[in-house]
């Protein structure tokens, strides 16, 4: 799917290597617009972890909102997203490990236990790891794991009251995506 969907992807020891011989002798055909709009939207997919109705919702709600920046407006909302949230505060390795961690009920938003990783938060919402899950095993070394996790500006995580806050709305901070084409995809 061209660059790298996922963030162990990212590293240099996976960056692309040259092409070899060509297989069969056939040059591969140029991609047409529609089959990168289609790469496009598959990369969103996969790094979010999420269903093809599901990024569909995303699209329209986002096409609905009044005012400019609709590719803006679907970024907000895929970075909102509870399983995302926490893994961008850097407790979880990945995205499929937060989005489990969630649905085990490791999470507190607000003093209320959520189960479901699609839930949207905005500014100002608190999420905390659960009394009962902060001495399970996938919170144990916590510390040396955020040691030297650089989280975004609109997240923020306190390692000493186990709770994190959402600060402001995200800032579109990946440079591998096109949310255009996902969006000139859906307008089809």
């Amino acid at each position: 799917m061209g660059a790298g969907v996922y963030d162990k992807c990212q590293t240099s020891k996976f960056a692309s290597s040259a092409k070899g011989p060509m297989v069969g002798g056939r040059r591969p055909k140029a991609p047409t617009e529609y089959g990168a709009q289609l790469i496009e939207k598959q990369k969103v997919r996969f790094s979010y972890g999420i269903s093809e109705r599901q990024l569909g919702n995303y699209v329209k709600r986002a096409s609905h909102i009044k005012g400019a920046g609709t590719a803006e407006k679907l970024y907000e909302s895929l970075e909102s997203r509870l399983d995302n949230i926490i893994y961008r505060m850097g407790l979880g390795r990945s995205r499929r490990a937060t989005r489990q961690m969630v649905s085990h009920g490791h999470f507190v938003v607000n003093n209320r236990r959520i189960t479901i990783p699609s839930c949207e938060l905005k500014p100002g919402d608190v999420v905390k790891i659960r009394e009962g899950s902060r001495s399970k095993k996938i919170f144990e070394n916590l510390g040396e794991r955020l040691k030297d996790y650089n989280a975004p500006g609109w997240v923020s995580f306190d390692l000493g009251s186990m709770e994190g806050k959402i600060l402001a709305k995200p800032k579109n901070i990946e440079t591998f995506l096109d949310l255009n084409a996902v969006l000139e995809f859906y307008s089809r």
